[in-house]
């Protein structure tokens, strides 16, 4: 499946590495990075409108969708994020926005600080930073990320696991975390099946690295004062009160020019609630 009216191809960011993209429009760039267990094709309808004036370009991360899986990996979002700005160059732009969902934003909030000079604007849906993520999880209310916990184990035993019944696992989260079934239908979560199950393997050390080393990155950081620099917008769901915690003053330690919203719908909000996200990221992009 495709996003209408976009070009696909591949592009060399990393030896032995190519993304698959898709790139649509003209104007200043964007780049959007999907979440999990997603691929691009998450972002049909929001980079269709941006189109209409901006260059869209949406590419499968390191390890997800056609792009490329490295069995030795790394799946670091430094890495990851390193990969997106060598996208953007080999398309010819050395400066763009991005904005980021779920696994997306968090290699987006980790290109923010290690590429200052590149991104213009950040826009996370629906997380927060890996740092804040795992020391904010404790308790009975941990149980809605089992599978943090569960990517998170040595070699091996989770990826047996999960591959033992990878429909049962993924599907389990595309149809638990929306609110609006029909936001994904059929034929998206069968291409989404699809592509999880084809990658097993990188969507576990994605989630392990988030447990070693991205950890590492973001402590570093903190301790250094490292912040986001450009303007930063935030779409959350309400699960910042709903588990204990003030989600909009954890992003504050990391993001001065901040716009926090709690947005009413499920996780896959760029597909429950498309004109809600365009219109943040436009307001973003005017900034």
């Amino acid at each position: 499946m495709t996003i209408t009216g976009f070009d696909h191809q591949r592009v060399t960011v990393a030896d032995g590495v190519r993304l698959n993209v898709a790139v649509g429009g003209s104007g200043r760039p964007v780049v959007l990075l999907h979440g999990f267990p997603q691929t691009h094709l998450m972002w049909r309808h929001v980079a269709a409108d941006l189109a209409a004036d901006h260059t869209v370009i949406c590419p499968d991360l390191r390890g997800y969708g056609d792009s490329d899986k490295p069995a030795d990996g790394p799946y670091d979002k430094r890495t990851m994020a390193a990969d997106v700005v060598a996208l953007a160059r080999g398309l010819g732009f050395d400066r763009f926005a991005l904005a980021g969902h779920d696994r997306g934003a968090l290699v987006a909030i980790r290109a923010g600080l290690d590429h200052p000079d590149v991104i213009t604007h950040l826009a996370s849906l629906d997380v927060l930073p890996t740092l804040d993520m795992w020391e904010v999880m404790r308790g009975r209310s941990a149980a809605v990320g089992f599978h943090l916990y569960l990517m998170a184990q040595a070699p091996d035993l989770p990826e047996q696991l999960i591959g033992a019944a990878p429909d049962a696992f993924f599907g389990h989260f595309l149809d638990s975390w929306t609110t609006d079934p029909g936001a994904i239908p059929a034929d998206v979560r069968a291409a989404y099946l699809a592509a999880s199950r084809a990658a097993v393997p990188s969507i576990v050390a994605d989630y392990r690295a988030s447990a070693t080393t991205d950890v590492e990155h973001d402590e570093a950081d903190r301790a250094a004062g490292n912040r986001l620099r450009m303007p930063v917008t935030v779409l959350q769901q309400d699960w910042g009160a709903a588990l204990g915690f003030d989600a909009e003053g954890l992003w504050r330690q990391w993001a001065d020019d901040l716009v926090h919203n709690t947005v009413t719908c499920g996780h896959f909000m760029a597909e429950e609630a498309p004109a809600d996200v365009v219109k943040a990221l436009r307001d973003l992009l005017a900034r």
